[in-house]
């Protein structure tokens, strides 16, 4: 039997690997101008670290976590989030005794089992942002603006960005009681999942997908107007330092966070492709976090932005994403002196900086130009017996059709000249 790739997993072969460079290398150069350094986390972690980082009242660990014990009977998850590795490594590095704020990125696999849908996958991969160290709003403006201009520069259009303001653990106590008390009126209309939610972690009721639940919550009690003047203040701020970067907001009083060590801030970029509205990226403040998985106090923000996500919408709204030609040159050679010495060529050109490559199936003369031209060849170049014994090859531009004869010595410089 064929053994295929998982349920909700995928390969990215050589015809795609293009997008995934383009978009990863985007997100990598927007977040250096923006000042933040990359960090890389290992692929699993004690299970523990997420059960106290994300809330063990959350979908993601009590349902979507890949888990298993290790040889020696310890409990390791495959990450489901970036976030909380990040602050782990943050406590285990001591880099809270370096200068703050911490500003880091990273681009990374992450595990979930889900239902698959477009764009989302078991097996998905994020580019992430953390900032630890610093409570003025200006950071979570700053983290904003530099998700939008990784969408803006890769050229994604339509975009919303909608913000929140989920609450302290000061504010949110009181809150909660208060919207246990509407839910409480209707938890028989609401949806099995809602009612498991109701003692647990009611704010995520609010963010129910069911038509049925959504009917129930249309009068509900929201967090936006029952916030403290210390989370007020921030919004305020928050919306001021987005102001005067240019970027425009709508205010989404339903916006709320699947993990629980959110707070203050929460927020979204929306993007509206063919009259349907999905989110590319959300994320957050977590002045908790980093205290919770063993820290020191320390606040933080972040986002989390799914690149299978922003493929898809690359491809939906029809940008063009470019795609560098595979081969400066292809060496096509006839009989076996020649091809020792295209052997020869394209090492000493490699060395020189090009990418080249010639042919090893011992193909005709004909295959040949056939398969350079499917590997996307800039130019051909030529060797045969009577090249040998002049000392010269045939440079064929595989643009125009254009052939001109060289000495071989003269290569280098000219491919380089023709090149340009």
């Amino acid at each position: 039997m064929q053994i295929k790739t998982p349920r909700g997993t995928q390969d990215v072969l050589p015809s795609e690997a293009y997008k995934w460079h383009y978009v990863e290398n985007t997100a990598r150069e927007v977040a250096e101008k923006y000042g933040f350094q990359e960090i890389r986390t290992p692929i699993f972690e004690h299970t523990e670290l997420f059960i106290r980082g994300i809330g063990d009242t959350t979908d993601v660990v009590e349902k979507e976590m890949y888990t298993f014990e290790d040889r020696s009977g310890r409990s390791i998850t495959l990450k489901p989030e970036g976030t909380a590795p990040v602050a782990r490594s943050f406590i285990e590095n001591k880099l809270y005794a370096e200068p703050q704020p911490t500003k880091l990125y990273y681009i990374i696999p992450v595990f979930r089992y889900e239902k698959p849908q477009a764009g989302r996958y078991r097996e998905h991969h994020q580019f992430g942002i953390e900032v630890f160290g610093a409570i003025n709003p200006s950071v979570d403006a700053e983290v904003i603006s530099l998700a939008m201009a990784v969408y803006t520069k890769m050229g994604i259009k339509n975009l919303e960005v909608r913000i929140n303001n989920i609450g302290c653990p000061k504010c949110r106590k009181d809150y909660h009681e208060v919207l246990k008390a509407y839910l409480g009126e209707r938890l028989n209309n609401l949806c099995t999942t809602c009612q498991s939610r109701f003692e647990r972690n009611p704010m995520r009721i609010i963010d129910c997908k069911s038509d049925t639940c959504q009917q129930q919550l249309q009068d509900v009690p929201l967090m936006l107007n029952h916030i403290c003047d210390e989370c007020n203040d921030h919004f305020e701020g928050l919306k001021k330092y987005l102001e005067a970067s240019g970027i425009e907001y709508i205010i989404d009083p339903k916006i709320v966070r699947g993990l629980d060590y959110y707070t203050k801030t929460a927020f979204e970029i929306i993007t509206d492709e063919a009259g349907k509205k999905g989110t590319l990226c959300g994320g957050g403040r977590y002045d908790k976090l980093v205290e919770d998985c063993g820290g020191p106090s320390t606040p933080g923000v972040g986002f989390g932005m799914g690149l299978e996500r922003a493929i898809l919408s690359l491809e939906t709204q029809k940008i063009h994403i470019p795609n560098p030609k595979a081969l400066d040159a292809f060496v096509v050679t006839m009989g076996t002196a020649a091809k020792l010495k295209g052997f020869e060529l394209i090492s000493e050109l490699r060395s020189r900086g090009f990418k080249v490559d010639q042919d090893h199936m011992d193909r005709s003369v004909k295959a040949q130009f056939k398969y350079a031209d499917k590997m996307m060849a800039s130019y051909t170049i030529i060797i045969g017996e009577d090249e040998l014994n002049k000392g010269i090859l045939l440079l064929k531009n595989m643009g125009n059709g254009e052939q001109e004869e060289i000495e071989i010595t003269d290569i280098y410089n000219i491919l380089k000249d023709r090149l340009k």
